[in-house]
């Protein structure tokens, strides 16, 4: 193993800094951990030297006593370990992994503490790990760098864990030797001052080793760091991602699109626009990452998912499950139904999905027969176990049918048994009809996303400034020159203006205030609908003028339809981001809203509208008007070039863009400039 992070996760020798003999102190517990590594482990204390029995004052006594050590675990408190990473340094050390905390988390003299340590290591270019971490798992190695108990019994298996936390690394790490799937590495990133999760994710893109990465992502410092890695390592090995922070409420801003744009919504699209595969909880990243340790399929847009159950119930759930998740369950071949005929009794359901009513002999030809069909490119299996009537695994064996996938319940002294030796098989093996709708899932949206790939989108050239922030008016004049519709209107410096546009706009028309400093203007009474004649002109004017109002903007009354909320933002971590959702209140109740980074290519924007939960409101539900996915895609599309093209644009949002029969239309438009620009 090469590379900069081979002295951390592949040493040849190991020194345990602060090294005790009080079975309690964190030295004990590490060097006990690292017991059964079978390299050099040194315990390194000024204050108890004996080299007979591996003791030695420093690292680089150690070195010389007791072989070349590459990694020191050091167990010493916060106040000197930037001494201790530089003396280890100079004992031969290029990786350090720090489990103690009491640096920035901690706040007050913490933050001195682990600013010295990562200049400590930066100095001496050391790797290092943590702080504040509970260390790391590299089975294969027989290294155990952690201090949690039980942790040197995690199985070597084909899938590496990412984590933010140590705690959840282990978590995992123990949720996978439960499944029997075992880990290449599993790393607790802690404070991440130095060693990232990009890191690593680079480091495992060429390990032979690891066949899937489960990533969980709590905070992201460097978004295109952490993107750039998803994405090299996802070429070559799925990558199912955990990001925390669903139920982050930020206060609504300036520009609604920054606060329904949270930093968990946005750190999801963007490693999913990197190839990974996104979960909703540790239970169904373990069960993803089964199923792509074991198996990947080819690229493909839509990939078609063949169900065999041997109990109705549970496929029913299966299949709705898959369903509710957008996986095609697509109608089998008549040759397909035929050869079925044949081999099932005639009251079960042959279609898709396949009920053989009990499992029976001809259960291995049933999957031949789903498998070969042309429409399918998985076949997703489930059975309880029942020894008498079905053996699975040979009944897998005999179908020689791939890709497939199996759920298998029952006792466990009967279920165990057949899912270690369908795994052998390179069949993975999931637990419950839940599970194995996680498992299909996670391995269709990996098909498509290699089939999606990277397409790079041209960045716009910087264009000149805009300086100060734009009223309603000037932002829908900077949108139309990018292709956004809008209705007629007119600015009006005064109530004769007013007047003078009335008698030109096609009525009847919505009366509005007209300040870039007011961007809600229905919160303070700056909006008046359906005015039709001067007399209704005359009532709506005064009562903008008793709100503030100094300018007037009238536009035409759009004609009904559907209201959505468009916009981008430039998010601090990942940069611009894209937005569509429910517009008007809906935006603020529910919160339905698909975002993605930019710039993006209008068809990959357009697809955006196929995420909202309220996506069949645009699809003519109940009479409505039909958005147009490539004009909407398009309009997206010139937001996020917007940003790209103006850094100094901090958002810009439409709210509402409404959906019409004749088209869309920008009904109000505010653009943010970024705070140094006001």
């Amino acid at each position: 193993m090469t590379g900069r992070l081979a002295p951390l996760f592949a040493p040849r020798g190991i020194a345990v800094v602060g090294a005790s003999r009080d079975p309690a102190k964190l030295g004990a517990v590490m060097a006990r951990s690292l017991a059964g590594f079978p390299g050099t482990v040194a315990g390194v204390n000024a204050r108890d030297v004996d080299p007979a029995a591996g003791r030695y004052a420093s690292v680089a006594e150690a070195s010389a006593g007791a072989g070349p050590v590459d990694l020191a675990v050091l167990c010493v408190p916060a106040a000197v370990s930037a001494r201790a990473l530089a003396d280890a340094a100079a004992g031969g050390a290029r990786a350090a992994l720090v489990c103690s905390g009491g640096y920035a988390e901690a706040g007050g003299p913490g933050i001195g503490y682990q600013a010295d340590l990562v200049a400590a290591a930066a100095d001496a270019g050391v790797a290092l790990l943590g702080p504040n971490t509970s260390g790391f798992l590299a089975p294969g190695r027989g290294l155990t760098a952690s201090f949690v108990p039980g942790a040197a019994a995690v199985r070597s298996g084909p899938v590496a864990v990412v984590a933010a936390s140590g705690g959840v690394n282990h978590a995992l790490a123990f949720l996978l030797a439960e499944a029997g799937i075992g880990v290449s590495l599993a790393v607790g990133l802690g404070n991440a001052v130095d060693v990232t999760a990009a890191d690593v994710l680079a480091h495992l893109a060429s390990d032979p080793d690891t066949r899937a990465v489960a990533l969980h992502v709590e905070s992201v410092t460097d978004g295109p760091a952490l993107v750039a890695a998803v994405r090299a390592a996802a070429a070559r090995l799925p990558v199912v991602a955990l990001v925390v922070g669903r139920n982050d409420v930020a206060e609504f801003a300036r520009s609604h699109t920054g606060a329904l744009a949270t930093s968990w919504r946005t750190t999801r699209a963007a490693l999913r626009a990197a190839g990974a595969v996104l979960v909703d909880d540790e239970r169904q990243l373990v069960d993803a990452v089964t199923a792509l340790s074991a198996l990947r399929l080819e690229p493909a847009a839509e990939p078609g998912v063949g169900v065999v159950t041997a109990q109705a119930g549970p496929g029913l759930l299966h299949v709705d499950g898959l369903r509710g998740r957008g996986v095609a369950v697509p109608p089998l071949a008549g040759a397909t139904r035929d050869r079925l005929a044949e081999l099932l009794p005639p009251l079960t359901y042959q279609a898709n999905p396949v009920d053989t009513g009990r499992p029976g002999p001809a259960f291995a030809d049933v999957l031949s027969a789903v498998a070969g069909d042309p429409a399918v490119d998985l076949v997703s299996a489930y059975a309880l176990a029942e020894p008498d009537a079905l053996d699975l695994p040979a009944a897998v064996r005999a179908a020689a049918a791939g890709p497939l996938v199996v759920g298998l319940g029952g006792p466990p002294e009967q279920v165990e048994p057949q899912r270690r030796a369908l795994r052998e098989l390179g069949v993975p093996a999931l637990t419950s009809p839940a599970a194995l709708t996680t498992a299909v899932t996670a391995l269709v949206d990996d098909a498509r996303a290699r089939a999606l790939g990277h397409r790079p989108v041209a960045v716009p050239p910087v264009a000149a400034p805009l300086t100060g922030d734009l009223d309603e008016d000037e932002a829908k004049t900077l949108l139309a020159g990018l292709g956004v519709p809008c209705p007629p209107r007119r600015a009006c410096a005064d109530r004769a203006a007013a007047h003078a546009a009335l008698a030109e706009l096609p009525r009847p028309v919505a009366v509005k205030l007209l300040d870039a400093a007011v961007t809600h203007k229905t919160e303070v009474g700056g909006v008046v609908l359906g005015v039709g004649d001067p007399a209704a002109l005359d009532a709506a004017l005064d009562a903008l003028e008793a709100a503030g109002a100094t300018r007037f903007l009238l536009e035409s009354m759009a004609p009904p339809g559907v209201d959505l909320i468009a916009g981008a933002t430039r998010d601090p971590v990942f940069g611009p981001t894209v937005l569509l959702g429910l517009g008007g209140v809906v935006a603020e109740a529910l919160a339905d809203v698909a975002v993605a980074p930019a710039p993006l290519d209008p068809a990959a924007a357009g697809a955006l509208a196929g995420e909202l939960a309220g996506r069949a409101l645009l699809d003519g539900f109940r009479g409505g008007p039909v958005a147009d996915r490539a004009a909407l895609g398009a309009v997206l599309a010139a937001l996020g070039d917007l940003l790209a093209a103006h850094p100094e644009v901090g958002a810009v949002e439409i709210n509402p863009l409404r959906v019409t029969a004749a088209g869309l239309l920008a009904l109000d438009a505010v653009v943010t400039l970024v705070e140094e620009v006001r």
